[in-house]
């Protein structure tokens, strides 16, 4: 639960925020940008269309949409930030609880850096980073299964009988793996507390520390980081609001929230602006305004297939690209895109082919957690943002992979 300090920045934010949220409607002027010309009105106008209706059904407050190709974006914060105990409007630099971005924004990044540096390779052995991480298997899975989620781990550890990074680390080496190595693709959080781990006995520096001076620093990510500072608390999207007790700036995933906010597979605050640069990092194949962070072939290698030809999932390095967690690919982007989704209503999508990249935010989990899904509304954004994209064929794409054939 929130801290002192934590509850008093709430209480503060709550006070100044009311007086200057008094008669807000959603009639507000929105901050926008758009480039007509480049996109389909018509579909940026059925993009709203079902946010508003998504709103209205109660599954989500609101959310930020940034929609770029070829280096001309639309930008537009749809409804508002909070409802309980206020209400106040989105602006497109609301800040979110990034959730499971937090795997491909922060930690896989961090880990390809090591590997480009030559620190550690990803097939190493995850024991030989992890000496206690043995027995039973174990000593088979590598750095790639983790990144992959090929590791044989389940998906959780209890939430029960730890507190702090140290412990959590102690219950996940001591994990029974539920599959072999590379058997079998099963989503897991535990993964990525183990990469974390690496990368603090590889660097002896914290994951976030290091996230900062390495990543978000160089690509002048100003609003992305772990823990926001009290300065920023105005500007960040509450989550499940707990005994009247509102998590604003505090993370919102519980395994996360017991490691003082910081962990490899979430806890990670973000923004449309800012995750905007990081895709279009990518997409220049790992340089940014100047900074060259990765190399061609690390990002290739991350961004490409990288799971066992015998899985019907596919996976790059930490990325998503065709799996069961594909909604924001929507029904156009091409297979060989790739993206990731959160839990708290996060979501991006990356398409190397037409030089796009979809993102949409929301805290789908304020007031709380119990509404209805938003993975339809993902599919949807991401299928009418392709159809936006008017000077690209989407049904001829070279290089696009083939549809696997379901069992």
């Amino acid at each position: 639960m929130p801290n002192p300090v934590q509850k008093v920045s709430v209480i503060l934010f709550v006070i100044i925020f009311s007086i200057g949220c008094i008669n807000l409607t959603d009639s507000s002027p929105v901050y926008e940008k758009r480039a007509s010309r480049s996109f389909d009105s018509e579909k940026l106008e059925s993009i709203e269309t079902v946010i508003t209706q998504a709103r209205s059904e109660k599954r989500l407050p609101g959310g930020v949409l940034w929609l770029e190709h070829g280096g001309n974006h639309f930008t537009k914060a749809y409804g508002k930030a909070s409802t309980t105990p206020i209400h106040s409007l989105l602006q497109i630099d609301t800040i979110y609880d990034a959730a499971s971005l937090t795997k491909v924004v922060a930690t896989t990044p961090a880990i390809m850096l090591l590997h480009q540096r030559k620190q550690l390779d990803i097939n190493d052995p995850v024991k030989k980073h992890i000496q206690e991480f043995d027995g039973e298997g174990r000593e088979k899975v590598t750095i790639k299964h983790l990144l992959t989620h090929t590791s044989g781990l389940r998906p959780d550890i209890s939430v029960k009988g730890w507190e702090g990074h140290t412990e959590c680390i102690a219950k996940c080496v001591a994990e029974k793996l539920r599959a072999k190595p590379g058997e079998k693709f099963i989503y897991s959080d535990i993964n990525f507390q183990l990469l974390d781990e690496i990368l603090r006995r590889t660097t002896n520096q914290r994951l976030d520390i290091f996230c900062e001076r390495e990543i978000f620093g160089p690509l002048k990510m100003v609003d992305t980081g772990y823990n926001p500072p009290a300065t920023k608390l105005a500007r960040v999207a509450p989550t499940t609001v707990i005994d009247g007790e509102v998590l604003q700036g505090i993370v919102h995933d519980p395994r996360a929230h017991k490691t003082e906010g910081v962990a490899g597979h979430a806890g990670l605050f973000t923004t449309a602006p800012d995750l905007a640069r990081y895709a279009r990092m990518l997409l220049q194949k790992g340089k940014l305004d100047g900074v060259r962070l990765f190399d061609t072939v690390t990002v290739e290698l991350m961004t490409s297939v990288q799971t066992p030809p015998k899985l019907t999932a596919r996976r790059g390095l930490g990325w998503d690209i065709d799996t069961g967690y594909s909604s924001p690919r929507g029904n156009i982007f091409p297979l060989g895109s790739y993206g990731h989704s959160g839990f708290t209503g996060t979501s991006m999508w990356i398409d190397p082919f037409s030089q796009s990249f979809v993102i949409f935010l929301c805290n789908r989990v304020h007031p709380t957690e119990k509404g209805p899904s938003v993975i339809p509304l993902r599919r949807t954004i991401g299928t009418l943002a392709a159809e936006a994209i008017t000077d690209f064929d989407f049904k001829n794409v070279p290089g696009a992979l083939a549809p696997l054939k379901k069992d």
